[in-house]
């Protein structure tokens, strides 16, 4: 009798803890693609004001004109941005100081040695950055930054380093055993996947590295496709961070009738098949680029820099500070210089994906 009045409390506190999970109702429900196939938008009027006040862009410093001397021959050491007039590259540095130290200003990059001086490994990285958004800009503007484009506050919101950065982890220690997790499995982790018991660092083989995304076989039996269950739940892991990361559900991107079948999915799949490589490509070409120049707290435990995902950029929101048009304001950011070429030469395979590719990818 006193174990079934147990069971039942916890039965109890179980659905009590499961209720109180749950957001509150009434909730709205936007149609975003066939009817009958369950592809619809669920929003919570509760937390839109919220997530809206989160998003908003700052108001733009008043345009200059682009005529006049150019800040390279003005200025000394200035290798990004030596083509901009000298008021287009004041105006630059005050929206960025805005933008990543509006506490620390100037001197968060600037030492005591004078402005053309590299003395601070911060100063050697905004350089790196400032090239790594002109290159998101101009090769991925067409497949996935779109026109409103991306700038500096996109990802820092007015800190240093953005609030949400990622490293690879080392894998915990499962409880009662000698080992490490042999997939980083049943480790919370809202960002990664969501609170799931799936694998907690989908980051590393799909953000960084090229792993195979896509696990569905193309014929009814496995013919050709050795993929496990295991590998299918890494990939999983990174479907929840996408959807923590922009605040939808699975139809966003997928027609819930045939989650495989890129003929009936909406073309926000495509948008996510260039973002996965628009991320590996600034993940591995720009920033592992500072690396050298990072002191130990701005690494992780593996001695690698803190990268970039999908959640850098979004924030909750289907689009970053949903859609506003910051890069209008500065054209500057749109396009590569002659200057951020010089500083890092990419490949550029990616510029030139075919679209038969994405058949067969992620």
């Amino acid at each position: 009798m006193k174990t079934s009045m147990r069971m039942l409390g916890v039965g109890i506190l179980l659905t009590t803890v499961g209720l109180a999970g749950c957001e509150k109702p009434p909730q709205e429900v936007v149609q975003r693609g066939y009817r009958g196939t369950g592809m619809e938008q669920v929003i919570n009027p509760g937390t839109l004001d919220d997530m809206i006040a989160r998003n908003q862009a700052p108001e733009a410093a008043p345009a200059v004109p682009a005529t006049g001397p150019k800040a390279g021959d003005i200025y000394e050491n200035v290798q990004v941005l030596g083509d901009l007039s000298v008021g287009e590259f004041t105006r630059l540095m005050a929206s960025i100081t805005e933008w990543v130290s509006p506490e620390e200003g100037c001197t968060y990059c600037h030492g005591n040695e004078g402005f053309a001086a590299d003395d601070k490994y911060t100063k050697k990285v905004a350089r790196v950055m400032i090239a790594m958004t002109q290159r998101a800009n101009e090769t991925w503007g067409a497949t996935h930054t779109a026109p409103t484009g991306v700038t500096c506050y996109t990802c820092h919101r007015g800190n240093n380093v953005p609030e949400y950065v990622w490293v690879t982890e080392e894998a915990p220690m499962m409880p009662g055993s000698f080992a490490t997790a042999p997939t980083g499995q049943n480790v919370a982790d809202v960002a990664a996947n969501g609170y799931a018991s799936l694998p907690y660092d989908p980051f590393t083989p799909y953000l960084e590295g090229d792993a195979d995304i896509r696990m569905a076989g193309d014929t009814a039996l496995p013919t050709g496709n050795r993929k496990s269950i295991k590998q299918t739940e890494w990939t999983y892991s990174l479907m929840m961070h996408f959807s923590q990361s922009l605040g939808v559900n699975c139809t966003y991107c997928h027609n819930s009738r045939a989650f495989a079948n890129w003929e009936q999915s909406p073309p926000t799949r495509v948008k996510a098949w260039h973002a996965i490589r628009m991320v590996r490509e600034l993940n591995n070409e720009y920033v592992w680029e500072t690396n050298d120049w990072l002191p130990e707290h701005r690494q992780g435990p593996s001695g690698d820099p803190q990268k970039i995902a999908c959640n850098t950029c979004h924030q909750g929101a289907y689009k970053p500070l949903y859609g506003a048009p910051m890069l209008k304001d500065f054209p500057n950011l749109a396009t590569q210089s002659a200057g951020s070429k010089k500083l890092i030469k990419v490949a550029t395979e990616s510029e030139k994906a075919p679209a038969a590719a994405m058949v067969g990818g992620g």
